[in-house]
């Protein structure tokens, strides 16, 4: 069995069903047997059980290093133009998975308490980290659904180098984390925490405010924080408050408060670390892309050990495209954040077939076709767009289950 499937196959047929719409192991295995025949070898049983098994041989390791290699690699590979003041930004947040109801999953990922015993679906906390230049994915930490992100962040902290920025919403907003990130010579960018006071007042003008203000150590450790880290906190910390004001056509006008460790105003001018902040959001994009667009967010496997490196695939696949995209936007000379990333991923699966059985000049001239159809997949720049949250099309009917569906079944025999 491991000759049939070794570890560069699975990864390979694994990475197709991360992109492609019909997920099912069946098409994989089909993919395998199209490329087998192609090399002129034995097609295999068109039973998916042996496929399914395979899976789970390579060790959950495997997939996560392939992972951050091509993450690690890409980001090194910004260019000096896409970086902010001369440093890498790392974007930092959390989302949550779902995953196939089985007795597995439940235990390992169990689901909400609010859901009711056989009406719910296992949930898994994710937090990951982003590159902002290139929109690599570089590390990722798995938790269950209750666990809070700065717990899971603990996992990846070590991916910051010294010099980072790191790039976080309000729920990142704590003295311990902005202070281990300090000790590592990585500042931070966050959203103010709502239970925290700035001490400025609120006004209607268009300039930006800020003020520098003297935190204290938390006198207990907080929840989650191990004592160790909670011991090598200082008594006292410095932060940057930017207080700036949103006003934009179809949104709410909100006064934003940033906190940054960033305290140098005439290296760091308040609109930048303004405008830096704004630039978070281009991590809910990564993870629509994942979630969405990948099919990510409702998870196939059937044990932990399986959704987690499902997970770790999603994420090479997603690195992946995000290469292609980087090598397109060079040699096009436009910029990687205005390509559409659903349509690269359709001009990849386009010409990955041809590509595997060309030769010679014939890959050179498949590769420049692919070049050019994603550089042409260009979203328009649309600044302050905005559309109503409502939709046009009716779903079916159909009533929530509020019980398991084998007393719903029963009900029905009877």
């Amino acid at each position: 069995m491991t000759a049939l499937f070794p570890p560069l196959v699975i990864l390979w047929a694994w990475i197709w069903q991360a992109l492609d719409p019909d997920k099912s192991c069946a098409k994989a295995l089909s993919r395998i047997n199209a490329h087998r025949a192609f090399l002129g070898l034995p097609p295999l049983s068109t039973d998916t059980g042996g496929y399914c098994k395979a899976r789970k041989r390579p060790p959950e390791g495997f997939f996560k290093r392939v992972f951050k290699y091509l993450g690690a690699a890409l980001s090194a590979d910004a260019p000096e133009t896409e970086l902010w003041h001369n440093r890498r930004v790392l974007v930092v947040d959390g989302t949550k998975c779902s995953m196939p109801d089985t007795p597995a999953n439940q235990k390992k990922y169990p689901q909400p308490t609010s859901q009711k015993e056989g009406c719910g679906f296992p949930l898994a906390s994710v937090v990951a980290v982003f590159c902002l230049a290139t929109g690599a994915a570089l590390d990722m930490a798995i938790g269950r659904c209750h666990t809070h992100d700065l717990t899971l962040f603990y996992f990846v902290r070590s991916i910051f180098d010294a010099g980072d920025v790191m790039l976080a919403d309000r729920g990142f907003c704590s003295f311990a984390e902005l202070s281990l990130m300090k000790m590592r010579s990585v500042d931070v960018v966050t959203r103010l925490h709502q239970a925290r006071f700035s001490g400025m007042k609120r006004f209607r003008m268009t300039a930006i405010r800020e003020r520098i203000v003297r935190w204290t150590r938390p006198a207990a450790k907080p929840r989650g924080l191990r004592w160790r880290d909670y011991r090598m906190l200082p008594a006292f910390l410095d932060v940057r408050i930017v207080k700036y004001r949103v006003e934009c056509a179809g949104f709410r006008t909100k006064e934003v408060e940033v906190v940054t460790t960033l305290l140098d105003a005439a290296e760091y001018p308040a609109k930048d670390v303004a405008d830096l902040y704004f630039r978070r959001w281009e991590v809910e994009i990564d993870f629509r892309h994942i979630k969405d667009t990948m099919k990510m967010d409702a998870l196939r496997g059937k044990s932990p050990g399986v959704v987690r490196r499902e997970m770790f695939v999603h994420m090479t696949a997603y690195n992946l495209v995000r290469r292609v995209m980087f090598e397109s936007a060079v040699r096009e000379k436009i910029s990687a954040a205005r390509m559409s990333f659903k349509g690269s991923i359709q001009a990849v699966s386009a010409h990955a077939d041809l590509f595997a059985v060309a030769a010679g000049d014939d890959k050179i001239r498949i590769m420049d076709s692919l070049m050019r159809v994603i550089g042409a997949c260009e979203v328009p720049l649309r600044p302050g767009r905005f559309e109503p949250r409502v939709r046009k099309r009716r779903p079916k009917n159909y009533p929530l289950m509020t019980r398991p569906r084998a007393e719903l079944k029963a009900a029905m025999s009877a």
